[in-house]
C-alpha cells in the first residue's frame, strides 16, 4: 500500500500518513527515500517508537554521527538531545543547516517531540534551491565560485576553556564550503552560508563579505520558500541538510521544550 502524501507547500514539506517508523519495510523504504528529496522535508505524526527505534530508522539512511558538542543521552549517543526552558534557551533559533562546520557536513537530520510546551516551539524549514533560484542573475554571478568558511567556535566555543578550544579546533579545523552547493542527489544549486557557522568568505573583503551574507540569509528567510511545523508529543520531522535549513522559534518560555534528534553523515559539499 503506498503512502499517503500530504504536501504543505508547493516545494518544500509534506507529511507522511500510514508508516510504522519502527517497521519500514523494504518497498516503504524505497519510497521514502524518493519523497524525501522531493518535498525535503517530511513530517510523521504519532511515532511511539522507542529511542533504538529511532537509531535504527536513522540507521537506514546511512550511519549516525555523534556531536562532540551537543548534550546527548548518555545510553545512546546518536540522540543529540535539544531543551530549552526558562533557564537554559538553547533553542537553534537562527537559520542553519546542521554541523556545516565539518568536512564532511550532515546528510540529513531525524528530530523527535518529547516535551511539546501548549503554544509555540514550532520549527521553520527553507527551500535553499528554490531561495537560490530566486536570486537575481546578477547575483548567482556574483557568488558563483565563492567559498565559505565554516567554524563551530561560533556557536559551540564559547564554554569551552582556552586550552579545550585549542583540542577541538586541531581536532575540528573550519571547513571551506562553496558558498552555493550542489545537490549530489538532485544537482540543485543550493544557499549553503549561515549565520551559526560562518565565519566569513574567501577573498574579499569583511564588508563584502557580510554584504553577501546577508543577502543569502534574506533569501532563505522569505516565508514563500519555507514550511513551519506545529510540535506534537511524538511527532518526528526528517529534513534534508543538504539543500533545506531551519530555525527555532524560541517563542514559548518560560515552558519547557525537548526534542531528540539523530543525525545521518553526508560527504564534502562542491
Amino acid at each position: 500500500m503506498a503512502l499517503d502524501v500530504q504536501p504543505m507547500t508547493g516545494t518544500i514539506g509534506a507529511e507522511v500518513f500510514g508508516i510504522d517508523l519502527a517497521d519500514v519495510s523494504g518497498e516503504q523504504l524505497d519510497e521514502l527515500r524518493k519523497i524525501w528529496l522531493d518535498w525535503k522535508v517530511l513530517f510523521f505524526r504519532d511515532q511511539h517508537i522507542s529511542i533504538d527505534d529511532h537509531i535504527a530508522f536513522g540507521r537506514l539512511f546511512g550511519e549516525l554521527e555523534v556531536h562532540p558538542f551537543a548534550p546527548d543521552d548518555a545510553e545512546h549517543p546518536e540522540i543529540v538531545v535539544i531543551e530549552s526552558n526558562a533557564e537554559v534557551q538553547y533553542a537553534a533559533a537562527r537559520w542553519h543547516s546542521d554541523v556545516t562546520w565539518r568536512e564532511e557536513p550532515s546528510l540529513g537530520s531525524i528530530l523527535r517531540g518529547r516535551i511539546i510546551p501548549p503554544v509555540g516551539g514550532d520549527t521553520c524549514f527553507a527551500d535553499a534551491a528554490i531561495a537560490y533560484d530566486r536570486l537575481s542573475d546578477e547575483w548567482k554571478e556574483r557568488v558563483e565560485g565563492l567559498i565559505a568558511v565554516h567554524d563551530f567556535t561560533r556557536t559551540f566555543g564559547r564554554g569551552l576553556s582556552p586550552d579545550e578550544l585549542a583540542e577541538k579546533q586541531e581536532q575540528y579545523p573550519a571547513a571551506h564550503h562553496p558558498v552555493i552547493r550542489t545537490h549530489p542527489e538532485t544537482g540543485a544549486r543550493v544557499i549553503y552560508t549561515n549565520r551559526s557557522f560562518v565565519s566569513h568568505i574567501e577573498g574579499v573583503d569583511d564588508r563584502e563579505s557580510e554584504e553577501i551574507l546577508a543577502r543569502l540569509e534574506r533569501a532563505v528567510q522569505d516565508p514563500s520558500v519555507q514550511c513551519r511545523f506545529r510540535w506534537q508529543v511524538d511527532s518526528f520531522a526528517m529534513w534534508d541538510n543538504r539543500g533545506t535549513q531551519h530555525f527555532a522559534t524560541n517563542d514559548f518560555y518560560p515552558e519547557t521544550r525537548r526534542v531528540e534528534r539523530v543525525t545521518i553523515k553526508g560527504d564534502k559539499p562542491f
